[in-house]
C-alpha cells in the first residue's frame, strides 16, 4: 500500500511540473517576434495637411510634389481631412511641394537633402493667390 501510495504521489506531483514547464516554454515562444527588416537609409516619405485661410481642411485640394531632379511632378488630391502622402521617395533628392485649391494656393516649400527625416511632414496653407487663367479666354 505504501508503494501504491508512494507512485499516486509522485505522479500527481509529475503532472504538475510538467505543465508548469510547459507554461513556461510555451511562453516564451510567444515573446520570439519575427524580425523587422531594417528601414531603406535612402528611402523616406512625405505626408501633411492642407487647410484653407481659415484654418479648415482643403478637402479636393490638389498637392504637386516635383522631383528636381528629374522635374518629374506628382500629384495628390486630398480626401474629407484634407491630408496628403507621398511615398518611396528618394534622400538624395530635393523636392518641391505646393497646394492650389480654387483661387487659393501654398507657397511652395521644400524638402531637402539635408532634412534628415524618413518620415517628413510639411503642412501647406492655402492663400488666397491670383486665379487660374482659363485657356479659352486668352486669344
Amino acid at each position: 500500500m505504501k508503494a501504491r501510495g508512494a507512485m499516486l504521489n509522485r505522479r500527481f506531483l509529475t503532472v504538475p511540473i510538467l505543465l508548469l514547464v510547459l507554461a513556461l516554454t510555451g511562453g516564451a515562444q510567444w515573446t520570439n517576434k519575427k524580425k523587422e527588416k531594417p528601414r531603406d537609409p535612402t528611402i523616406r516619405s512625405l505626408q501633411g495637411l492642407v487647410t484653407l485661410p481659415d484654418e479648415t481642411p482643403a478637402v479636393g485640394a490638389v498637392v504637386k510634389l516635383k522631383n528636381l531632379k528629374t522635374l518629374q511632378v506628382r500629384s495628390y488630391i486630398t480626401q474629407k481631412d484634407g491630408k496628403y502622402q507621398f511615398q518611396n521617395l528618394s534622400t538624395n533628392i530635393d523636392y518641391e511641394v505646393t497646394g492650389d485649391f480654387k483661387e487659393f494656393s501654398s507657397p511652395t516649400r521644400t524638402l531637402s537633402v539635408f532634412d534628415s527625416r524618413f518620415e517628413a511632414i510639411i503642412n501647406l496653407k492655402l492663400e488666397p493667390g491670383k486665379a487660374k487663367k482659363d485657356e479659352s479666354s486668352s486669344n
